[in-house]
């Protein structure tokens, strides 16, 4: 309690008196501390700063069931399936799946492979042929011919599609050596042929599609020459 006056009359009163007021001052000011927090309360709900409420805790990871014998019962549906007449599924169930898993670009480098076949594709190498150490790798010119929006994600896109079991990356050559000649002057194949000094040379690769990439491209993507929204 505060000095002034309140303390004088207090000082003043008998002692069971005294102790009754004091009591009552008391609660006055607990009811008013109370009262002044709700309406803070009140105000900071009005301007939307009120309490956030805690944030729930995220729900619980469904399991798959990955048992052997979950397994071999999903196994066994499919054989049923398979001898099913009335079953009529004309493309693979795994399309729409890989179809959600790739990026725009990299539906463009699709439809350049099945429209206009393998393409070329060079590492640079430098030293002997049986002792020879990588300069650069899997250089090529699909970016490019794609029309990628994001060409330096190029070998993120192929790795993608590698994974995804749509394109192969293959030792062979492709049987037009003009095609190559063009990638080789490519400044940075240029710059890679400089940077592996007076023994370097190129080695010659191909980009192609897979027989599953070329059955997805068939059916899954629009291959005639004008597409809606650009070529």
């Amino acid at each position: 309690m505060s000095d002034g006056p309140a303390r004088e009359l207090l000082r003043a009163m008998p002692g069971l008196g005294r102790i009754t007021a004091a009591t009552g001052w008391r609660l006055a000011g607990a009811a008013a501390t109370a009262y002044g927090r709700a309406a803070l309360r009140l105000a900071r709900a009005a301007t939307g700063e009120g309490e956030r409420p805690a944030a729930s805790p995220p729900p619980p990871r469904q399991r798959v069931d990955s048992s052997t014998a979950a397994l071999r019962r999903r196994g066994e549906q499919l054989l049923r399936e398979s001898a099913d007449i009335r079953i009529d599924q004309d493309s693979h169930p795994a399309y729409m799946r890989i179809l959600d898993a790739l990026a725009p670009d990299e539906a463009r480098i699709l439809r350049l492979l099945a429209q206009r076949g393998s393409q070329p594709a060079v590492d640079v190498r430098s030293g002997l042929p049986l002792a020879s150490e990588l300069v650069s790798q899997g250089r090529t010119m699909v970016a490019a011919e794609a029309g990628c929006r994001y060409p330096d994600r190029v070998y993120a896109y192929l790795n993608n599609l590698h994974r995804l079991g749509l394109v192969w990356f293959l030792r062979e050559p492709l049987k037009d050596a003009a095609r190559y000649q063009v990638l080789e002057a490519q400044p940075e194949v240029v710059d890679a042929l400089a940077n592996g000094g007076r023994t370097a040379r190129t080695v010659r690769r191909s980009i192609v599609l897979t027989p599953f990439g070329a059955d997805f491209c068939a059916t899954c993507l629009p291959l005639e020459d004008e597409v809606a929204g650009g070529a």
